[in-house]
This record gives C-alpha cells, structure tokens and sequence, in this order.
C-alpha cells in the first residue's frame, strides 16, 4: 500500500514548499507535488499536521549514542546506536573506529558485515568509516597514542582485504610519511579520503589533494593553523578548506566544539553545498550529564558529560561529542543564524554527495523514502527509514 504524507510543509535544498504531498511505494518516494486530495483512495494517510519534512538526516561521522560505542564490537552495540540516532532523525550513517588494536579492528569488521546483513531496526549503514591509526602525534585529539603509525601498505593493506566492501571512508594526516601512497589506494578503492588530526600545510595539503584526498574530517578539530618560520607565516590544514575550492568538509556543529560565530563563518565561506555536518558522537549521545567512555567498553578512555559536551576527567579538554543530528540543525539556525533550508541541506543532500551516496539527502521521486517529520523547534515527531516509520515521538512513555 502506498503512503501519502500530507499537511507538511517540504524541505528542498532550495525552498520550502506549503500544500504539497509526498507519495512513498515500496520504500521509495513515487511522487512529490500538490495535494491532491481525491485521489487518496488505496492509501496510508500520515498527517504531518504542519511540522517540517525533509530528507532523513545523514551523519559520516558518529563513534555510537544510546550508551553504545562502535567499538565495543558487538551486534547490539551496532544496533543500539543505530536505533538511538533513529530517534533524532538520522536514517544513515557511517559507524566510524578509533585508533585501536587489529583484534579491535577484527571484531568491528565482524559485527559491521553481520548487521549490514540483517539490519539495524534503526539508521541504516553506509559502509564503515575508519578514523585512524595514520594519525600526526601533535593533533591526536582524543585518539589512543598506543595505535597511532604511519601509513604502512603491508598493514592497510591488510585492512583493505579485510574490509573489503564494508570501508566507505578513511581519515588520515597527509602529511605522514607513506600517506601520499595510502591516498592514491583509496581512490583505486572507491573510498572516501579525508584529511584530519594533521599537521600538514597548505603544500601537504595540495599534494594530498593531487593524491586522492578530497575531504577534511571536523573543520577546527585537531588541525595545523597558521605557523611560523623565520618570520614567514604558511597555511595550515584549517585554512587550506576556504583555499582550495576542490576540498569539502565537515564540522561538529554542537555549538561546544566550534562556536556559533565560527560555524557561521564555516558556513559563509564554504557554503552548503561543499560544508557538512557530522555528530563525531561518541555513546553519550542522547544520554544524560555523567560518567561516561569514549571508545570500547574493554579498551575506553573515561571522561565526563556535562554542559552538552564529553570532558577528560581532568576538565582540561573536550574527549569527544554528545551531539545527535537534529541538535546540529538546532544549533545551525538558532546560534549560527543559516537558513533552515541551507542547515537541512548540510544534514541530507550535501553529506550524500560527498560520499558519492545515490538516492538519498532529496525529497524527489526515485530517491529513498527515508524521511524526518519536525517542529519548529527542530524536535524530531518521526523517523522513516525506506517508508517505515522506525522512530514516533507520540508512541514513547511518559
């Protein structure tokens, strides 16, 4: 049967679009265009009831939510954070590692190819996004130290067997010896390549562009800036994102990890079509203010949730996002002043371009029916994931 979702106002990454409908049929989206009430027969109705529909929102970027971590290498922890986002929009996303053992590495490769098989209940997954080891020492972030190396062939090599049909990104400082050479297999591969916890220059940069690196994995986060020598003054990675038009990128737009007026000026520079946004959250997400760890259950570093953002113990720097998508649209429009279509368009269309996704990000006949109904408050009412409602506020306990 198919489903109509009438009385919403439609977001395209142009415009908003009042008494139109969209018709879902075999989870695809068969038709968008005015109402047309009389021809309802042999259809689900949804009453959106005036609330906003978009796409379903797409996260690159995400270690877990809901208390789970991908990393702790388990069916339930896939799942769990993949039903978690669910609740706040997201209908994709790329379960991403951390800098980890080859075991660790084993058991993520292991559950990734089982759930991919039999399904999340909740986000669907777009293949595996590997955040590390090939790491520069000075900006590893929160990144486990033990693991961090150098491009090797012999190691990703491995990986690359491994993963085989399962790795859709790889993030890496170009600046590392090997890198260049890790940078043109990625793009044999048909994988993602992205720059991030680097030290490189502008020049770096370039050769790494001119090598198959094509994204900067969280804009602000862990990067080379401005530096000198000899009182000269050379771009780092952070600046060659405005620089270099071929480069697209992404940032946490929490509102915690780059403030408001940066995130404005991010989204002035680059524009929506080549700036995304990403959740970079770890199993906090969604939860309360507290202990919690970042990575495995086994192998986790601890720190603390408190004022919307995961803290070291010590409260001497941030360890990682608590974010969940529909807080990055919030954050876009009330705090950084983007129109709701531009903020919309960095959560769906533009993330789905940038990882080469077909079929999803646009309200469009023949793309998939994978929807998010909300507020004016950006507060999420349902989720459809290939027109099945997978999230409905109105059926959670009080």
């Amino acid at each position: 049967m198919r489903t109509k979702i009438i009385n919403g106002r439609l977001i395209t990454p142009y415009r908003i679009l009042e008494g139109w409908e969209l018709t879902l049929e075999g989870g695809v989206i068969a038709l968008v265009g005015p109402r047309e009430g009389q021809r309802d027969g042999h259809c689900r109705l949804l009453d959106a009831k005036g609330r906003y529909v978009a796409p379903g929102f797409i996260d690159l970027h995400t270690h877990g939510g809901g208390g789970y971590d991908f990393m702790d290498g388990t069916v339930e922890a896939f799942r769990g954070a993949a039903q978690a986002h669910a609740c706040h929009g997201t209908t994709s996303l790329m379960p991403t590692s951390l800098a980890a053992s080859d075991e660790e590495m084993e058991k993520l490769f292991t559950c990734y190819a089982r759930v991919k098989t039999e399904g999340t209940g909740g986000a669907n997954l777009l293949g595996l996004h590997l955040e590390g080891p090939y790491f520069a020492w000075n900006q590893r972030g929160a990144q486990d130290p033990r693991y961090l190396r150098c491009p090797d062939p012999e190691h990703y090599g491995t990986m690359l067997r491994r993963g085989q049909g399962m790795i859709a990104r790889w993030s890496a400082a170009p600046e590392l010896p090997g890198a260049l050479a890790f940078g043109r297999t990625l793009r044999e591969a048909g994988i993602l390549a992205s720059m991030g916890h680097s030290d490189a220059t502008d020049e770096e940069v370039l050769a790494a562009m001119e090598n198959g690196f094509t994204h900067i994995t969280h804009l602000y986060s862990t990067m080379s800036t401005i530096t000198r020598r000899d009182g000269y003054r050379y771009p780092g990675l952070l600046e060659s994102a405005y620089l270099f038009p071929g480069l697209t990128a992404e940032i946490i737009a929490d509102g915690c990890h780059v403030p408001p007026r940066l995130l404005r000026q991010a989204y002035l520079a680059l524009g929506p079509e080549r700036l995304c946004l990403v959740t970079d959250s770890m199993r906090a997400a969604g939860q309360g203010d507290g202990p919690s760890l970042l990575g495995s259950r086994s192998n986790g570093q601890a720190c603390l949730v408190e004022d919307g953002v995961a803290k070291l113990p010590d409260r001497s720097a941030f360890a990682g996002s608590v974010a969940t998508a529909d807080r990055l649209v919030r954050t876009m429009v009330q705090q950084a002043g983007v129109p709701l279509c531009d903020a919309v368009r960095m959560m769906t269309l533009t993330p789905a371009r940038i990882a080469g996704i077909p079929h999803k990000g646009l309200l469009s006949a023949g793309y998939d029916g994978d929807i998010v109904i909300f507020d004016e408050a950006i507060r999420v009412d349902k989720t459809l994931v290939g027109g099945q409602c997978v999230y409905d506020r109105q059926e959670e306990k009080p």
